[in-house]
Order: C-alpha cells, then structure tokens, then sequence
C-alpha cells in the first residue's frame, strides 16, 4: 500500500546456500507422500475442513528435512452429487429424531477426495506461518511505516524465487489462466494455492461478471511483491476479512485523488503474536 522495498532477486546467493541441488522448475525433485512423517498439528480448521501439519522427510544419512503439509477436504462437484447417493457406501446413523436423521457416510475415494498441499524443504517462518497463535492489530502510521516496518522488510531474506518461477514459466506452466506480456503493465493471472477448481478460471474464463467478484489486495501481504487477488463474492476466502484485505477500486481512486493518501493515513492489519514484525512494534511501544 505506501511504498515498499524494491525486490531482490538473488538467484546466484540463494543457489549456493541451497548447495546447488538438483530442482524441477526451482523446486525439489518429487517425493511421495509416504516419505513424509508427521511431528505435530500446527493448526486445524472445522469450518474450513483443514488441516496443517509440521513433517519430515528422513534422508539416507538419517537426518530429517522439515516440510508443512496442508490436507484440506475438497468441495463438492456438482455433477458428482447423484453418484454421493447411488454408489454403495458405509452409512451409519448417528441421530434419529422426528423428522430429522444424521448419518456418517464413508463414501469411495473418487467421492472423498483430499487436497494435498506440501512446502518442502519448509523454513521455521514456513512452520511458524501455519502455527496457531494469538493475533492482534496493528495500527500503523506513516512514520511507523518509515521507521518500523519498511527496514524489518528490508532486512528480511524470505525467498520469493517461486513467484519468479512463474512469471518466468520455469513453474506451474501449464495453470496460467491469462497473461499480459506487456513488459511494464504485464501480469500473469494463476489459481492459487487455496484454488477451488469449481471457479475454473474464474467461471469459465471470464463468465463471472465483475459485480460478482473481490478484488483484493492484502496489507501485509503474505510476501512482498505485487499482487492482487481476484475471487468469488460467493466464496469465504481466507484473508479477505476487513481488517486485511482492500479492495484495489478503492486503493486506485484513494491514489488518483491523492498520490501522497497512504502517507497520510494509518493502516490497520494483524500480525500474530510470534511474527518478528509485531516484536518490533511492541520494542518500539506501539502495541
């Protein structure tokens, strides 16, 4: 939102502390599943149906290598629904009242799918990101921003490398939705992490008009370099709360009217209670 740190690209540096393994794409060979052992639940969901777990992957020298795995059970398919209730199935009823009955149903697999999510090899910010912890919000000044925020962003080395994976089409190739190649207002358009494959390329590339979609972008943003959010009013996505999302209409006209508006205000987010930016906050006696 105010201005930020040019990014950094160092590719060179960041080769050599990787020891100059072997990648696909700038990312690690494949594993499986099976090589992950599970060392604790970092955090888990009920609403969302999610889970985060901190694992390890265990070398040949015997040395374990961290990793996050994300398990989240995937929504429903539409045309999917009338097989739910035809294909033979375990069903057992939990409650019977009235007019009014609960079962558990173990549907097959082809039904009950399960999205897999992996960081790996996964930092301690990576675990520390997906950890549970107290949240509180920061009310940020212009001279907070010049005097706390900007040189912690500064000093940080969280790789973005994979974000240049993309834009580079040495990764995730073949899920780009759109791209302008213009090489000063160009952008790459990819479903994220969170992607509901039933808003394929936002409704059939395009179809969903504009008045139902959130534009969005985060402040802080989950890593520092530009980039907007595009999804379904009709979807709760995480991070699109009040207190963390702006809509990009009104960041553009807070900027037409005045080119100098985010230095002029304060800006409000969270930060977790363990993110070394809060520290610095609470150091300097602002929270």
């Amino acid at each position: 939102m105010a201005e930020g740190p040019q990014p950094k690209r160092k590719r060179e540096e960041e080769e050599e502390k990787n020891g100059g393994a072997a990648t696909q794409g700038g990312t690690p060979a494949a594993f499986t599943l099976s090589d992950l052992r599970v060392r604790r639940v970092l955090r888990e969901s009920a609403r969302d149906k999610i889970v985060f777990l901190h694992a390890e992957r265990i070398g040949l020298s015997g040395e374990g290598t961290d990793a996050v795995v994300i398990l989240e059970k995937t929504p429903f398919q539409e045309e999917k629904i009338p097989d739910l209730l035809k294909k033979p199935m375990h069903a057992e009823l939990q409650m019977h009242n009235d007019i009014y009955c609960t079962f558990y149903l173990s549907p097959p697999p082809e039904l009950s799918e399960i999205k897999a999510t992996v960081v790996y090899p996964a930092t301690e910010k990576h675990i520390q990101k997906y950890l549970r912890q107290e949240v509180h919000l920061i009310r940020e000044t212009w001279e907070d921003y010049k005097n706390i925020t900007l040189p912690f962003i500064q000093s940080q080395s969280f790789s973005i490398q994979w974000v240049y994976n993309i834009l580079e089409k040495k990764a995730e190739a073949d899920r780009i939705v759109h791209e302008n190649p213009d090489p000063s207002n160009g952008f790459v358009l990819v479903p994220d992490l969170k992607w509901n494959q039933n808003q394929e390329a936002i409704g059939k590339r395009f179809g969903v008009p504009g008045s139902q979609l959130r534009i969005y972008l985060h402040y802080q943003p989950s890593y520092y370099h530009l980039h907007v959010h595009f999804t379904a009013l009709g979807y709760d996505a995480p991070g699109s709360s009040v207190e963390r999302a702006h809509l990009l209409a009104d960041v553009i006209d807070n900027l037409a009217m005045d080119s100098m508006y985010y230095q002029k205000r304060a800006l409000t987010f969270p930060l977790r209670a363990d993110e070394p930016l809060f520290k610095k906050f609470q150091e300097a006696g602002k929270v």
